[in-house]
Formats: structure tokens, sequence, C-alpha cells
């Protein structure tokens, strides 16, 4: 018997603006039951999600009572070297709101882009280098710096249209809520959980049959948390073997699930 009762997998974009119908937002839900299915969005004109939508639809599904673990691709923190450039408490929650006060991509007409460009926010005054990275990012091996822009499998334009969205599941759900590992590595029993992944740790291990490559990943992080915890794994990698001094560097920068 799992720890949990549900599993999603969110494959995510950070194209366009937070109202935009982006077809490279993808959803699959799963339980101790069932194989990952698709979730579309609600209906509306719109065909596909879009950020702001999955982002009101996770609140609703996870203010529910029974757990359930999310897994979304993009980065949940920055490098420790950004927190020692601008000055900032190597504290999580803190840096959602300094980040949200910079670069707000949650806007209804804001591009990633025009933070970059100036025309909105002050992106300028939080930025980063592609050269830093996290020590999870160094360990997954071939996961690029959240902030390398603009080149193919990049996750920082993702991570940058993403992080506001983590700030309002936050401030929507609370202790309802357990963003692993900011809030600590153990997670209380019956709370759901929301966690890092990295589709391409194991999107060869499932059979990709007719699903587009954005399908195929949020199908593969639904199937693997369903997968884990069925066989007891997810317990070993919720808790990954490091020492102290990494393991409180990993509550700042973040940590990809799946990731030893």
């Amino acid at each position: 018997m799992g720890q949990f009762a549900k599993y999603i997998g969110v494959d995510y974009s950070g194209a366009e603006t937070p109202t935009s119908s982006l077809k490279g937002l993808r959803v699959y839900v799963s339980d101790q039951e069932a194989l990952p299915a698709e979730v579309p969005p609600p209906p509306s004109p719109r065909k596909y999600w879009t950020r702001r939508g999955i982002a009101e639809w996770l609140a609703t599904w996870l203010s529910r009572s029974e757990p359930t673990i999310v897994g979304i691709d993009h980065g949940f923190s920055f490098p420790l070297r950004y927190f020692e450039v601008h000055h900032l408490a190597p504290d999580w929650p803190k840096f959602l709101e300094d980040f949200w006060r910079h670069w707000p991509t949650d806007g209804d007409n804001t591009y990633v882009d025009f933070v970059r460009d100036g025309l909105c926010g002050n992106g300028a005054a939080r930025s980063g280098s592609a050269r830093w990275r996290r020590m999870t990012e160094e360990r997954a091996g071939s996961a690029k710096s959240v902030f390398h822009f603009d080149v193919p499998g990049a996750v920082a334009k993702s991570t940058h249209a993403g992080l506001p969205w983590l700030r309002f599941l936050r401030k929507k759900l609370g202790a309802r809520i357990h963003f692993w590992p900011f809030d600590g590595w153990a997670i209380p029993p019956g709370r759901s959980v929301i966690a890092e992944v990295y589709p391409a740790l194991w999107n060869r291990g499932f059979r990709r049959e007719n699903r587009t490559p954005d399908q195929h990943d949020a199908y593969t992080v639904a199937a693997w948390l369903r997968q884990a915890d069925s066989d007891g794994r997810l317990i070993d990698f919720l808790k990954p073997s490091l020492t102290p001094a990494e393991r409180a560097l990993a509550q700042v920068e973040g940590w990809i699930l799946g990731v030893r």
C-alpha cells in the first residue's frame, strides 16, 4: 500500500502569457489502481491548459482530503550563488516573495521575455548566470541551469514563469500542502506534496505509444510516481543520501525528485 492515493504529472511551459492556451501544458493523473490518464482543461473556448488554469485546478484538487503527490517539471528555486550575489536570506518562502516582486510573470498579459527585456517588473535586479547550477542539477547530469535561456531543453523560461504559481499555491493551501524538500524531507502522514521533477530521468522507461513528447513527459511523471510509491522506492527517493551540509543546501536550492 503506497503513501499516496493519487499521482499527478505536469509537463510545464513558460511560453506566452499565464492565460494563453498552450499545447505544451499537459496534466496526467493516476491512482493506485489505474494507469495515468490525461486530464483536459475545464470546458472553455481554449483547447489547452493555461498556467493560471493549472494552478487554480491544483489548488482545488489539493484542498481535498486524499493525499496526492504532484510532480512539476520546472525549477523550484535558484542556486545558492544567486542568493549570495543578491544578498538574500537562504529562505525559500522569502525567495518566492522576492522573486515575484521582480518577476511578476503571473500577470495576465505578461510574457517572461517582457520582464527579461525590461518592459515590466525588474528582472535586471534579480538575474543570474547560465554558469550557475544547483547541486541537484549537477548530480542529475544533463539538467540545465535555471538561468540557461533560449537553448533546446532549457527550463529557464518555464521556471521563471512557474515560480509565481508555486507562491500562489502556497498562499492558497497553507499547511495542507508540503513543498518538498523546502518544508522538510519527511512528509507528514496524510499530507499532499508538490515536488520538482525531471521527466528525462524516467521517460525512456515507459512506452511512448501515440503520445506527443509533452504528453509523454506528463504521463511518465505520474506513472513513475505511482510505480515508485507502490514498490517502496519513493520513500528512499524522498530521503536522498546527502550529508547534513548538502541537505541544508538542498532545502534552499531545491532538489529534483529521483536524483540520488
